[in-house]
């Protein structure tokens, strides 16, 4: 432990005094000790936008938030592959948060895309972690920028929604270093981030906030981070463990039961007092290094301004994917049809946590006439949340007739994809696609505007002329939209994730989510574009696709020791924005690796007929892979590939270099692992997984005759002993039921993610002090069949609370 930067006023606090600062005051801010002149910091959910409530932080839940302008979410922003937008879009972020007083903003979402159902992959940027780490490095820089704090999250390997509190994520330690950690180390090096949140999960094991080995030997350690780490929101287990681990602050307030929990572990001997001054210290640092930018006062924000800057994101991040017989841009001659319920209520955000109030919100239909093109009018067309309507059908096909293109906006509803759930499948609603065939029948010139924050199948997209995706563009996507279509913006976007052509062909796909107590990363390395592409299996389209209104010819490669140079022109009509991307593969068969790997991108902007030379250089991942002999980083001898394209799969220029390695020893046996080295892993066999973990897993399933204890998951109480536990299982399974029965999907939503999937110890951890663990422990003896003592046990407790 390093020398403390306040010891002089933690040595004026009283054991307890050091304790309260490790919880919080209440949901949505830390302790104050006024009397030493230590104030409450006040942290706000905000990976695209602030969302501050506005009713008492003392209060529960997802409440509506202050109006803030709703930027483009970070899966849509990733689609422009471009550092200097990211650190823009961080900078106003952080100007929104001061306005607001916020010292800690909590963003941004940096878990890796493993499988494309994740519930909240569209707050996360990419499936590649190089670009995801760049990126957040970049908002985190633009965040701080403004005075206060980000909080890079969710850390780590926390890739599902469901059961994500309790869940087990056994995976290796190579793929976790390498595909779960480096996009967090980018982020803490190149970012400089003051705070960090830890994941709900259990990560090989240990719970992430106790794990000592990714928080103290890697994060502290190999990173040297000297930042503030903070509970995911009713995420501690056990509180000591979490200290010793360097986890400062839980959140939210738990009316100081874990305080006491502390200072009697202090006086016991079990957490040493130096431990605590360490935390405590670096916990005074995140609060009065974010303090300071308020003492100029309030400041304000000007929200037409902040309105275009989300406007000018959402264009670079719009992603054009099929533009058959150049349907796009639409001409001013060209009469359209609108159709789609998203083209009268935009789709813009996410749902959950990170819900903003935005301040303005454009409408697609109340941007039309400043446009330019001819609309012969709009029809809905589909019910939003899947019910079928023939009339509205019939319609639409109507209105299709009078027009020479259609403009149909589909996507995924905002009950579809939201914190606490995962999506069931990649396919849009049935209600949207049976309304596409119908179209089609009456007018073949169609252009989808696609409108979700995740990959998705498209069995139908051979009915489609012209497809744009706008993802979630935030509350002026609306009007970014129109601009791309006529014209006005040249689309410039690529994917940042892989569209596969069937869930199936995803090689998480048998292991995702995990529904009982773990869930098993058997691809290892190979996920997304690394498993497709190394593989030469088909997607529907490839990582770091996407098309422009001209076109880009790439010449003159040179590769040197530390970099890489080449010429790109505009072969084409239109100025345009275009994303090189350098891809690394090793030529020695030695070590399993995907065949080639991000290693740097550069957007550029070329006018018509004008050459530019492009330099992306090499760093300190270009040529690393993780050695789980030597337990550190070492880069193999051999030849390396370099690769420079417009996609992973469209290579425009190919080069070599020799790189001299650092000769450790061959970590693994081939003969062990034949799956890993033939990078077929869709079906790895438990025996393989064991070799290459090293260790024999945790059984993956419920023990169902043990009783449940404060880790199980309220949905356990299927198995409970007690009748009326059972009872109250059925009771809630039924609720959700009778919710999306009566097409109230958002509270249905929240019964799964609140109650459904919830822990016992979240009972207590996410009252705010009203539940104790000791009321707990009177609950759980009624759910394991003890009813009276259990009775007696919660009243005696819930007297002492009081």
């Amino acid at each position: 432990m390093g020398k403390l930067k306040y010891i002089e006023l933690i040595d004026k606090m009283t054991l307890e005094e050091k304790a309260s600062l490790m919880s919080g005051k209440d949901y949505w801010q830390s302790q104050d000790i006024e009397h030493l002149g230590i104030f409450s910091m006040f942290l706000a959910d905000g990976p695209h936008g602030i969302r501050k409530q506005a009713v008492s932080s003392q209060q529960m839940g997802l409440n509506r938030g202050i109006p803030a302008t709703c930027y483009p979410t970070e899966a849509t922003v990733a689609n422009s592959w471009n550092e200097d937008l990211g650190e823009w879009v961080g900078s106003y972020l952080g100007k929104e948060a001061v306005s607001q007083k916020v010292n800690v903003l909590l963003g941004p979402g940096l878990n890796m895309k493993r499988n494309p159902l994740c519930g909240r992959n569209f707050e996360y940027f990419s499936e590649d972690p190089f670009l995801a780490g760049k990126l957040a490095a970049a908002y985190v820089r633009g965040i701080q920028s403004q005075g206060i704090s980000a909080c890079v999250k969710h850390f780590c390997a926390k890739n599902q929604e469901e059961r994500s509190m309790s869940i087990d994520t056994i995976i290796d330690e190579r793929a976790l270093r390498e595909i779960y950690l480096t996009a967090f180390e980018i982020a803490v090096k190149e970012g400089s981030t003051k705070a960090l949140m830890s994941s709900y999960n259990k990560l090989n094991g240990t719970y992430t906030n106790e794990n000592t080995h990714i928080m103290l030997d890697i994060l502290r350690g190999e990173w040297d981070y000297s930042g503030c780490v903070i509970t995911d929101w009713g995420g501690s287990n056990d509180r000591v463990k979490g200290l010793i681990a360097g986890n400062e602050l839980e959140m939210p307030s738990n009316n100081g039961e874990t305080d006491r929990i502390i200072v009697n572990a202090v006086k016991s001997g079990e957490l040493d007092e130096a431990i605590l001054d360490s935390c405590v210290d670096r916990l005074l640092d995140l609060t009065f290094t974010t303090e300071k930018i308020f003492d100029k006062g309030h400041v304000s924000f000007d929200i037409e301004k902040h309105h275009r800057i989300s406007q000018k994101m959402a264009e670079e991040s719009i992603v054009l994917l099929k533009n058959d017989e150049g349907i796009l841009p639409i001409n001013f001659d060209k009469k359209v049809a609108v159709i789609g319920d998203f083209a009268r209520d935009a789709r813009y955000q996410g749902s959950g946590s990170s819900r903003v109030n935005p301040t303005i919100l454009d409408s697609t239909l109340e941007c039309f006439d400043e446009s330019g093109i001819r609309s012969v009018g709009y029809a809905p067309g589909f019910k939003r949340y899947g019910q079928c309507s023939k009339k509205l059908m019939k319609e639409a096909c109507d209105l299709a007739t009078k027009a020479n293109v259609v403009l149909l906006y589909l996507g995924l509803d905002e009950a579809t994809e939201t914190q606490g759930l995962d999506r069931t499948s990649m396919s849009l609603p049935r209600n949207q696609v049976d309304l596409l065939e119908q179209l089609y029948s009456v007018n073949k010139n169609i252009v989808v505007i696609l409108s979700s924050g995740a990959a998705i199948e498209m069995p139908w997209i051979g009915m489609a002329k012209g497809l744009l995706h706008g993802y979630l563009g935030g509350q002026a996507g609306a009007r970014a939209i129109l601009r791309v279509i006529s014209g006005d913006v040249n689309p410039s976007g690529k994917l940042a994730e892989t569209y596969p052509i069937n869930y199936i062909d995803v090689p998480s796909s048998t292991n995702f989510p995990g529904k009982e107590v773990s869930v098993e990363y058997r691809e290892s390395l190979f996920i997304g574009y690394r498993y497709f592409d190394t593989n030469n299996i088909d997607v529907l389209f490839p990582f770091g696709f996407g098309l422009s209104y001209t076109t880009f010819e790439y010449s003159n490669l040179r590769v040197e020791e530390d970099c890489v140079l080449f010429d790109v022109t505009n072969s084409g009509a239109y100025p345009g924005m275009e994303i090189c991307q350098l891809y690394i593969g090793c030529e020695s068969k030695l070590i399993f690796r995907p065949k080639k790997e991000l290693k740097g991108f550069k957007k550029i902007f070329i006018n018509p007929g004008d050459t530019k030379r492009v330099r992306i250089p090499f760093d300190d991942k270009t040529f690393r892979y993780f050695n789980i002999k030597t337990d550190s980083w070492e880069i193999e001898s051999s030849n390396y590939n370099v690769f420079i394209g417009a996609s992973i799969s469209d290579i425009r220029l190919t080069g070599s270099l020799y790189v001299l390695g650092t000769d450790a020893p061959l970590p693994y046996n081939s003969v062990d692992l034949p799956s890993y080295f033939n990078g077929r892993v869709g079906n790895v066999s438990s025996s393989e997984f064991e070799k290459l973990l090293g260790y024999k897993p945790p059984e993956s399933k419920w023990d169902r005759k043990k009783d449940l204890e404060y880790n199980d998951t309220l949905s356990q109480c299927r198995y409970a002993r007690s009748l009326l536990a059972r009872f109250a299982y059925w009771c809630i399974v039924f609720t959700h039921w009778f919710l999306k029965k009566i097409s109230r999907r958002n509270e249905a939503n929240l019964i799964m993610m609140s109650v459904y999937n919830m822990p016992f110890r979240g009972i207590a951890r996410m009252t705010g002090g009203s539940i104790s663990m000791g009321m707990l422990d009177g609950i759980l003896l009624i759910v394991n069949g003890h009813f009276f003592k259990g009775i007696n046990k919660f009243l005696k407790e819930r007297k002492k609370n009081r």
